[in-house]
């Protein structure tokens, strides 16, 4: 075999092994949600000129209790659905150590190999805390998800109903090609008049320092790229 002949097999290794590595989890039980759910949310979709597969954003607000499902249209995105968040632990603040029942404040992203289709809690996918920004502040913590049913111990449990919805637009957007999908997670929507209301909380300086990912979405509707530099979450200006 020549040169470029070992070339384009050594791509095509690269090629396969990638896709095999950004193969989304599957059950019995994940597939036959799936079939169920995608024939119900097509029609919907169709009406916002939105494709099932599309790359998808979450954001999560523990004041008022909900989850935001957003996904690409064209060069901006598009909120599909609000859900009631049924239950998450612990109040406003972020998580600091494994077992104070918190959940997680901050900026995650959640890869295939983070789907749970075998989930105790019906469907669930982790979070990834802790992430770069945790660790380089001594937060320690495992297995903090956002799940089905109605029951927490520092997870965002959402209800049988509406997981099945938000597992089966993440798992297509995964399949399609999103490497992984960014989830924020916020104390509440950060206005200035909501960190107004709340200056004298003793985590205003961390809310402060998220606000600039919540204010560039609001500003452009493009899930801003969020990098961690010196401890601090930082966006990247220009950067998607």
């Amino acid at each position: 075999m020549g040169h470029f002949g070992l070339m384009s097999l050594a791509m095509m290794l690269l090629l396969v092994s990638a896709s095999e590595s950004a193969e989304v989890p599957s059950s019995a039980r994940s597939r036959e949600v799936v079939n169920r759910v995608e024939p119900r949310l097509k029609g919907e979709l169709q009406k916002l000129g939105l494709t099932n597969g599309a790359p998808v954003f979450i954001r999560i607000f523990k004041e008022p209790a909900k989850l935001e499902l957003w996904m690409e249209k064209g060069p901006k995105y598009r909120l599909f659905r609000t859900y009631e968040i049924c239950k998450f632990s612990g109040g406003l603040g972020p998580k600091l150590k494994e077992g104070d029942g918190q959940a997680p404040e901050g900026c995650y992203s959640v890869a295939a190999r983070q789907m749970n289709p075998n989930s105790s809690y019906h469907l669930s996918f982790n979070l990834g805390f802790p992430n770069a920004y945790d660790r380089h502040h001594r937060r320690t913590g495992s297995a903090l998800m956002v799940h089905g049913k109605c029951a927490s111990i520092g997870c965002y449990a959402m209800g049988d109903e509406a997981i099945e919805e938000i597992w089966t637009l993440c798992a297509r957007a995964l399949e399609k090609g999103q490497g992984s999908f960014p989830v924020h997670c916020f104390p509440f929507p950060l206005t200035a008049s909501n960190l107004k209301r709340q200056e004298a909380n003793a985590w205003i300086e961390f809310w402060k320092e998220l606000e600039p990912v919540y204010s560039m979405f609001e500003k452009t509707r493009v899930p801003p790229r969020v990098v961690v530099r010196q401890g601090k979450y930082e966006v990247e200006r220009g950067a998607k």
